[in-house]
């Protein structure tokens, strides 16, 4: 049987833009963790942390969609070279304003321009529909990315906490920089495999999040970012706690073993239960592994309750992908994907800084409470919502051009 993953590579170009895409979306998972790590060890606040952390992944997720619109209609190049620019040179500020002890002010500001960082996981999904429009390679080239996001939210947030804990409090934010530097980069100068700006279609000029499906899983994966981030900065707090802050990095790198070998084998599976329903097992099974967390009393346990935590996460991921590139009209791709990505930043965010506030003020352990919240708003979110999430994406007709 023939191996589906090597296969979409056959392509031309299609090793390179999707190498260079897994660089410079690392910061997507490694700034906002990041931050909270870098802030958090320089102040001694993780309220601070969680707050400036907060208005970078807001003010991303605001942006980073009307980034896409504008790549939607004029090109991949043309867009992320000056936004990669502004958003490369806010997180130096950031970086030096965190080491110099510039006043708090500079640190929100920063933040605040970096959010300018495009988003990566759709600008390369755009460049797979490119390549694999209405052919069945685009369903695993999905799958492929979705694993692909799984593991950088994951091992970049432990490489984040990992450099800043072992090294000194800026390193993660600093490797983060020149990833997104050099990555974006490497990616814009890959012209061949650049989706050509395609004609809109009636009922497409508006926004993507206007579309009842954009909506639902965008909600959805708010409340799945927050336990990323809920996991992130408990297990930071529980390490310190417990004493041993050096594993830190370990135990949330264990999130990724379970999820992405899982996530990488739903991916080559030819499943034929609808996608919707696929949804909710998935978010179901993230939802009660939730509460393990809360009975954690050592660093093994620890570990282990987040490994299997982690379990769904791609497949949660496959799925609501699958059903944007379904649901979603071909003009409104990139968009759509960008806001679902931007709602993940927006539950990493308020996770992060709602977290940081149990921890500060109810003890470490009870920031696992945050995460069980949040699973059962997404699956309660998804249940009720899956007679809007079946059918197909309706084909439109490409609205009339003048004649010349």
């Amino acid at each position: 049987m023939p191996n589906p993953y090597r296969e979409i590579f056959k392509a031309p170009g299609a090793k390179g833009f999707a190498a260079a895409a897994f660089f410079a979306r690392l910061p997507i998972a490694m700034a906002p963790i990041g931050i909270v790590a870098m802030l958090s060890q320089a102040y001694g606040e993780y309220w601070l942390a969680g707050a400036v952390s907060a208005t970078f992944a807001l003010t991303n997720a605001v942006v980073a969609p009307q980034i896409s619109r504008a790549v939607d209609r004029i090109g991949q190049a043309k867009v992320l070279a000056p936004a990669t620019i502004i958003s490369v040179a806010a997180f130096l500020v950031l970086l030096a304003a965190t080491n110099q002890r510039w006043p708090t002010w500079t640190l929100f500001a920063s933040a605040f321009f970096a959010a300018a960082m495009p988003s990566i996981p759709a600008m390369v999904r755009a460049r797979w529909t490119e390549i694999f429009r209405d052919r069945p390679e685009l369903n695993t080239a999905f799958a492929f990315e979705s694993a692909a996001d799984e593991l950088v939210y994951i091992a970049g947030a432990s490489l984040s906490v990992g450099l800043s804990v072992s090294l000194f409090p800026e390193a993660g934010m600093l490797v983060s920089t020149l990833l997104l530097a050099f990555g974006s980069i490497a990616f814009i100068l890959q012209r061949s495999t650049e989706p050509k700006i395609r004609p809109m279609e009636h009922g497409a000029q508006g926004s993507a999040i206007r579309q009842r499906p954009v909506q639902i899983i965008t909600f959805v994966l708010i409340f799945i970012g927050a336990t990323f981030a809920t996991a992130e900065v408990s297990t930071v707090a529980i390490t310190k706690a417990l004493g041993h802050p050096d594993t830190a990095s370990l135990v949330i790198g264990v999130y990724a073993a379970g999820s992405f070998i899982v996530g990488l084998i739903v991916g080559a599976l030819n499943l034929t239960m609808p996608l919707q329903r696929q949804l909710a097992i998935a978010v179901s099974v993230i939802a009660l592994t939730t509460l393990p967390l809360l009975m954690v009393t050592t660093v093994p346990m620890l570990a282990l309750a987040i490994f299997v935590s982690g379990v769904a996460i791609s497949p949660t991921f496959i799925t609501a992908f699958g059903l944007i590139e379904r649901r979603v009209p071909e003009a409104m791709l990139t968009e759509g994907v960008t806001w679902v990505m931007t709602g993940i930043g927006i539950g990493m965010a308020l996770g992060s800084f709602v977290t940081g506030w149990v921890v500060d003020t109810f003890g470490a352990h009870n920031g696992f409470w945050v995460s069980v919240a949040a699973g059962t708003i997404s699956l309660v979110t998804v249940l009720l919502g899956q007679r809007a999430l079946g059918g197909e994406r309706s084909r439109m007709p490409a609205v009339p051009q003048p004649a010349e």
